[in-house]
């Protein structure tokens, strides 16, 4: 059964059949190799979706969506230029700081190409930066979709390996934050060999704009602290029991934050003020991020709180989405969501199948006499992911290698979260890696380029997330410091 769903999975790939309908048809075709019912496939298809943490991805995407066209794309480039644009390269890094924080609210690398790019590749070009090199800093920048949380990947992982999805997003902020430093470390000195960019900060507002954004989203964290660490407990007595505690007191803390938000709405002339700012977009990933740590809501609860958010700021607070406008977003996320769920279930049958036939097992079983050592593994799997990441999409990759993989760092002494984060950073070079690297795609669409005309400009950036890769890999407490902290381990 394996070697037939392995020659048809070839056959179909060769023939540039979809990820997602060749794993279904190679999982078809062992089914019939194997003489089972094909009621089987229903059965399984319908189980690798039916989980709760996956709910999180639609509402996810659609917030993504929504943010994407009200209004916020522009407001988080003018604050990112307003930080870093004043220095030579300063546009480049605004790329990337942009997408950067983009990450914290989109959880999708494609969404934040579209989204970003549309704006900063046609100023990149208008500055003298060669059409090409942007591309590839934009498709390169965009990565950090998927690896600052929220993130669909690491959602898939966490299902996928049985690990805490919470963790894994906390896990993911040092690996962001390296590679979005890296990047814009890199452009900086590219930017000063080269002479580009000398004229970068015109135009750019002033820095005081960004810190008058920093310190309204750093006042309602305030808030939020001192509702959940003081006015809280003084209110809740001595007598509470250790659960009404911590129940109610996150509560005090969230009701302070939300009467803050709302006061801040309701001002005209405060809202006036934050109108064309930031601040709005920024208080998004507070409230995701600062919510599931908070005890507040589970991730996937806490992707339902990001499309009221999103669409209360887009409709009511920066008036640019109208309800016309809802039906096409509405219908983009569906159409989307419904893509990753296909792929999940036809993986979910496919992993299904492997694992009846005990490919896992002995897949395991080898890793572990050949990569007789936690440091050989983890070479060996970067190697074999980054090539599996070159053709396959990243959700099917996931699905189908982290219940494989997954054990077997568990064996050398690995923390699956960290191991989590290394599958996920490696297989998002994928997505800028040709042949079927989407964000290549999607960065060509946006500057109307050819896809040749930007493979040797992707090179060097590449390289530097793979050098991030490598360090990430082997200094483990970049992912894990965090999670550690907030999870007292």
């Amino acid at each position: 059964m394996s070697i037939v769903m392995l020659i048809t999975m070839v056959v179909c790939f060769a023939l540039t059949i979809s990820v997602a309908v060749s794993i279904g048809l190679s999982a078809i075709f062992g089914i019939q190799a194997s003489n089972l019912n094909m009621l089987i496939s229903v059965k399984e298809m319908f189980s690798a979706i039916n989980k709760f943490p996956l709910a999180a991805i639609p509402f996810f995407i659609l917030a993504g969506n929504v943010m994407e066209t009200g209004g916020i794309s522009k407001r988080l480039v003018d604050f990112a230029k307003s930080l870093v644009g004043g220095v030579q390269g300063g546009l480049p890094m605004t790329c990337v700081l942009t997408c950067m924080i983009f990450a914290a609210v989109s959880g999708s690398s494609v969404a934040t190409t579209f989204a970003i790019g549309a704006i900063l590749i046609p100023a990149l070009i208008k500055h003298g930066y060669p059409t090409p090199w942007a591309a590839s800093l934009q498709a390169t920048s965009a990565e950090l979709g998927v690896i600052i949380p929220p993130s669909i990947p690491m959602i898939l992982y966490g299902v996928s390996a049985e690990v805490s999805i919470g963790e894994l997003f906390i896990a993911g902020f040092g690996p962001g934050l390296l590679i979005g430093a890296a990047l814009m470390l890199f452009v900086y000195v590219v930017c000063r060999r080269k002479g580009w960019g000398k004229n970068d900060g015109d135009g750019r507002l002033p820095l005081s704009t960004a810190f008058i954004d920093l310190a309204v989203i750093a006042a309602g964290v305030a808030l939020l602290i001192i509702g959940n660490k003081l006015i809280g407990p003084a209110l809740m007595g001595v007598n509470a029991s250790e659960g009404q505690r911590d129940r109610y007191t996150d509560l005090f803390g969230v009701g302070l934050f939300a009467a803050y938000f709302v006061t801040l709405s309701l001002i005209p002339k405060v809202r006036k003020a934050l109108h064309g700012r930031a601040a709005y977009a920024l208080m998004m990933p507070v409230i995701i991020l600062g919510g599931i740590y908070g005890g507040v809501f589970t991730p996937t609860e806490a992707s339902a709180v990001a499309v009221v958010y999103a669409l209360f700021v887009g409709v009511v607070i920066y008036g640019e989405i109208s309800w016309r406008d809802l039906a096409p977003i509405f219908k983009k996320s569906v159409v989307s969501s419904s893509v990753i769920m296909f792929i999940i279930a036809n993986a979910g049958l496919f992993a299904f199948l492997i694992t009846r036939a005990g490919v896992p097992d002995a897949i395991g079983q080898y890793l572990k006499e050949v990569l007789q050592s936690p440091m050989l593994f983890l070479l060996g799997v970067n190697a074999a992911l980054f090539f599996i990441g070159m053709f396959i999409e990243t959700s099917a990759a996931i699905i189908v290698l982290a219940p494989i993989l997954a054990p077997v760092a568990v064996y050398f002494g690995i923390d699956p979260v960290h191991f989590g984060i290394i599958m996920v950073v490696n297989l998002a070079l994928g997505m800028i890696t040709p042949p079927f690297g989407v964000n290549l795609f999607a960065a060509c669409t946006v500057a109307r380029i050819s896809l040749d005309r930007i493979i040797t400009q992707l090179v060097p950036f590449v390289l530097v997330i793979l050098v991030c890769l490598m360090i990430i890999t082997y200094v483990p407490q970049i992912s894990l410091f965090l999670r550690d902290i907030v999870y007292a381990k």
